[in-house]
């Protein structure tokens, strides 16, 4: 069995990444656990282990891109698989093909000072784990944790109070209070996002079929 030769970690989770068979492109990065893999080799259809809600998914269940898993091989650690696919359609939530399209190189001056990457969306994700992390274990003095003791309502209520208080610093022409309220809001829409069991890629999908 190739999940005997996987060195998982505490999680029971490996990254695996996928490429296309025929082009060689790197296309995504995915975590999987035993049973995931269990399913991808059962149904040749790629199945990842989502860590924002906790269960297994099919990639395509939703946008019908399925990825369908042509070879598993794994690094010489035995802690890392590269999935071999021959992808119907664009892999990427945003419609692009890969979801490494973004070049780093352009976010870089002369001076060798980093500029933060306009596409990336990395923060959202480690926030969304975390929050997630949060309604599991519920740790004591935990802010996010209270919130989720309280209810959808309370998170709802956040949300409100957030939203009204970007809208006076806008009034206002406080431009350091706009993001820092702005941030308090994406926060706890986040959080609301979790207690409703909504993904974020779906809610950026429907972002990007906006973009007219």
């Amino acid at each position: 069995m190739i999940n005997n030769s996987i060195k998982f970690d505490e999680k029971g989770l490996a990254p695996a990444i996928i490429q296309d068979i025929n082009t060689k492109e790197v296309l995504m990065l995915g975590y999987v656990n035993e049973d995931s893999i269990n399913k991808t080799v059962q149904t040749g259809q790629v199945w990842f282990y989502s860590r924002s809600k906790n269960r297994l998914w099919l990639k395509g269940e939703v946008s019908k891109n399925f990825l369908n898993m042509k070879a598993i091989n794994f690094d010489c650690d035995h802690d890392a698989l590269l999935i071999s696919v021959d992808p119907e359609g664009p892999v990427c939530h945003t419609g692009n093909k890969s979801c490494f399209d973004s070049d780093l190189s352009d976010d870089f001056q002369s001076d060798n000072k980093f500029i933060r990457n306009k596409n990336d969306l990395q923060i959202l994700e480690k926030l969304i784990n975390l929050i997630s992390e949060r309604k599991i274990q519920k740790p004591t003095g935990s802010y996010v944790s209270s919130l989720f003791d309280a209810g959808v309502d309370r998170i709802s209520q956040k949300v409100i109070e957030e939203a009204g208080e970007v809208a006076i610093a806008a009034i206002n022409k406080d431009k350091n209070n706009v993001i820092a309220e702005t941030s308090d809001l994406i926060f706890h829409i986040l959080v609301l996002l979790v207690e409703s069991g909504v993904d974020l890629g779906d809610v950026l999908t429907e972002l990007y079929s906006r973009k007219k």
